[in-house]
């Protein structure tokens, strides 16, 4: 069954499962059986065996503790008790009250999210997480939906990351690049060099971009973001409040009355500070062990350990968000010993939910890798016999298809670059930058469209939306955005020129914002702050 055609019926199973159902544990566990069952020729004993083999293996493999797994666990624990802390010290209410002075509308407050989406560009897992958690206060008084709150980080997050060097991603990529440079002996430019070449050809990520700006400012909303919005504009309810919602504390928690908006900032730039600090430190540890000396800064981001790092930048967080706990004990009478344990909880199990469907991704995203469905995909691209000129739209297509079913745009990165590196040097050597950012754009999109995406399931915590809610609204955006790109592609490919095709691109995003214009929904009622005026 291993790199057949049956390898991407789990993926096809859950997701359409998902589709039904809207209940995404349900449909990973159909996929994951699915999956088992063809690894074993559908033995009975044997894909219980797998089962176990595969959800043990999201925590030991290869005779040794699988340490990324286990420390994106703990980061999002340790995120979610800083989040009870902050709420507890009252400085989530004092953010909000702050921000509601400054920020006047809900177009406003979605411009602001967006803006850190793309200032915070070091890690996509962090950006999910750390702009959720700055955001939402200031959108839920403004009435903006979960659900597109977490369509503006995930729309953010990855795009921005993918087109930045000093990025845990870029520097993954850049890495990728300098083994197909010295595969096939290119000496014209060096992988940093083909990297920023590869920034203005990589068309997905400005017109996702494009259109996440365009939809803050204009409020555009389309698709099942409507209903969402409207829901939350009409009532004040940004979520569905009967679907699990990863993130969101259950329970009331007593807020102090002298919470400050640094009782919210300082843990967060905490955490920041921390995290950077971290990735530096273990990417410099590595570097010299492998290689001995010390490591630029780029190198720095090659080599990091990013899972540890996160753990270590939220443990200072942590601290820093105690530490303005332990002084509104001093100020409140409501806030005291009970409410610290109250606070690791309430914050652990906000967390619970979304470690589930973590783990459900990681288990079939695993089964998926053993029956080879990466590798299928990608011989479907080498044994088509196309003009070369659709090379670019081709490979962006495939990738998306690829990252969707895989659910993860790394797995796709790896599979990919080396085959749209191979393809391209062997027919067209002038097409292998153009081939590489196709590829890198359409592993994105995929990803944004995957419900068994890590940075999809983040972005949902990270926004406090039900999973499914922001799988489904965000869809119709990215697939706009995959249109977009693919008409800049098919320019690229047959004109070689990439200030053309971003050219179109932004034309066609133009278009987009003119003909979409203003939602008439918005006209009833912009934020509760207006409604009050």
């Amino acid at each position: 069954m291993e790199g057949t055609w049956f390898s991407i019926l789990p993926p096809i199973i859950a997701i359409a499962m998902v589709v039904l159902t809207r209940r995404v544990l349900l449909s990973l566990g159909a996929g994951i059986i699915t999956a088992a069952l063809l690894l074993v020729d559908f033995s009975f004993l044997g894909t219980f065996e797998k089962l176990w083999a595969s959800f043990s293996g999201v925590f030991w493999s290869d005779g040794e503790l699988n340490l990324w797994n286990i420390f994106i666990i703990l980061f999002l624990l340790i995120l979610g008790v800083i989040t009870a802390f902050i709420n507890i010290s009252g400085g989530a209410r004092a953010f909000g009250e702050w921000a509601m002075k400054r920020v006047k509308t809900r177009s406003g407050a979605q411009v602001l999210t967006a803006c850190l989406g793309v200032i915070i560009f070091i890690d996509d897992y962090f950006n999910s997480l750390a702009v959720g958690q700055v955001a939402r206060p200031l959108t839920d008084r403004h009435r903006v939906s979960r659900a597109k709150l977490a369509y503006l980080i995930d729309s953010t997050a990855a795009p921005v990351c993918v087109i930045s060097p000093i990025s845990s991603w870029g520097a993954y990529i850049i890495a990728v690049i300098g083994g197909i440079l010295s595969e096939h002996a290119i000496t014209e430019y060096t992988a940093f060099s083909a990297f920023m070449q590869m920034v203005p050809m990589n068309l997905y990520v400005w017109a996702a971009l494009g259109i996440v700006f365009i939809v803050a400012f204009r409020g555009v909303d389309f698709g099942q973001m409507r209903k969402h919005e409207n829901r939350a504009i009409e009532t004040g309810k940004v979520y569905d409040e009967t679907k699990d919602i990863p993130g969101e504390l259950k329970n009331d928690l007593p807020t102090s009355s002298h919470g400050t908006v640094g009782d919210l900032i300082w843990p967060i730039i905490a955490l920041v500070i921390g995290t950077v600090a971290s990735m530096m430190w273990t990417g410099s540890q590595l570097y010299s062990e492998e290689n001995g000396g010390s490591a630029s800064l780029l190198q720095m981001f090659e080599y990091t350990d990013v899972a540890k790092s996160l753990v270590w930048g939220a443990s200072v967080g942590l601290i820093v968000s105690i530490g303005f706990f332990i002084r509104q004990m001093k100020r409140s009478t409501k806030i005291g010993g009970a409410e610290f344990f109250m606070a690791l909880k309430e914050g652990v199990k906000s967390m619970l939910p979304a470690i589930y469907i973590l783990v459900f991704a990681w288990m079939i995203v695993g089964l998926i890798g053993e029956l080879e469905t990466g590798e299928f995909l990608a011989n479907a691209v080498t044994e088509s016999n196309m003009d070369i000129a659709w090379l670019p739209v081709l490979l962006f297509l495939v990738a998306g298809v690829m990252a969707f079913s895989t659910g993860t745009s790394w797995g796709s990165f790896g599979i990919l670059l080396p085959i749209a590196g191979t393809i391209a040097v062997s027919t067209d050597s002038s097409l292998l930058l153009p081939a590489l950012a196709a590829v890198l754009a359409g592993s994105v999109f995929g990803d944004h469209c995957s419900p068994i995406s890590d940075t999809t399931i983040l972005s949902s915590t990270g926004a406090g939306s039900n999973h499914i809610d922001h799988v489904i609204t965000q869809v119709p955006y990215a697939v706009t955005g995959a249109v977009i790109a693919a008409a800049g592609y098919i320019l690229l490919g047959f004109t070689g020129n990439t200030w053309m095709a971003l050219g179109l691109v932004i034309l066609l995003l133009a278009a987009f914002g003119l003909i979409m214009g203003r939602n008439p929904d918005k006209k009833r009622v912009v934020s509760a702050n207006e409604t009050e005026a």
